[in-house]
């Protein structure tokens, strides 16, 4: 199993920076390679990426030296094991809401003793069965998977000290759009009850010692970076939307 160089980087203490993508394409998995990205988010949850897609975004992220993480559609072990198996490094699991919900995460990702993830010969992550001792193959992959849940509703920041003490988690993601719908301020992440709940939610995960993690753009990331997150993504459409108006101010200011 490959080393997950985007854990390496997180528990280094450095920042890693990601670009989630919601629709089936290993060719824009391997750009974001080129150009220079940490990490790729496949997106299950809101895409329109099939399980035969996940495996091949996933050996394309291989391929350009990223690592692949992938959001399940929802939380269950079911839907986890599906993404695990086609070869994904890890996952970010949607509305994570209690410490209970949060263990199932982790058990699902994990093999024994660390969990209860189902422990197949001949998956592509083991190396189809032709890599060595298959003892081995859990080693490396209780040790290299990430584990990163989203606290994204109301009832996760009032339950956040319970998340926060759940053993084998990575990374603490606070989701803002969620988090403003279920706040009652939908697509309003920066209303003041829902910009105090991520501020105190942040605060908590930095003083537990954990990874906290936020999306952003180029016009937030600095800020986001200097509140004290590390495992950081964008959007491929905000990367789209920052290019082409980029390309098409440039080129219509030359037709005046």
């Amino acid at each position: 199993m490959k080393p997950n160089g985007m854990k390496t980087k997180l528990l280094a203490g450095e920042a890693a920076f990601g670009v989630s993508v919601m629709i089936p394409s290993p060719q824009v998995v391997e750009m974001l390679g080129g150009l220079g990205f940490d990490w790729v988010l496949i997106d299950c949850e809101h895409g329109t990426i099939s399980l035969e897609t996940v495996e091949l975004m996933a050996m394309a992220a291989e391929a350009s030296g990223i690592t692949p993480i992938a959001r399940p559609a929802t939380g269950s072990a079911e839907h986890i094991l599906q993404v695990m198996d086609r070869g994904v490094l890890g996952v970010q699991v949607p509305h994570v809401c209690t410490a209970g919900d949060a263990r199932r995460a982790v058990e699902a990702v994990k093999y024994h003793p660390q969990g209860r993830r189902g422990l197949a010969a001949g998956t592509r992550p083991s190396g189809y069965g032709f890599a060595g001792a298959m003892a081995d193959y859990v080693a490396a992959a209780n040790r290299e998977t990430l584990v990163c849940v989203q606290i994204e509703d109301e009832e996760a920041v009032r339950n956040a000290d319970e998340i926060l003490r759940v053993d084998g988690i990575d990374v603490f993601f606070i989701g803002p759009s969620d988090l403003s719908q279920s706040m009652g301020h939908p697509g309003d992440p920066k209303a003041a009850p829902v910009r105090d709940a991520i501020d105190a939610t942040f605060a908590k995960i930095l003083a537990a010692g954990k990874i906290p993690g936020l999306p952003g753009g180029s016009e937030s990331v600095r800020d986001i970076q200097d509140k004290g997150a590390r495992y950081i993504y964008t959007h491929l459409t905000r990367l789209l939307a920052r290019g082409s108006s980029d390309f098409l101010t440039a080129a219509r200011a030359n037709q005046k």
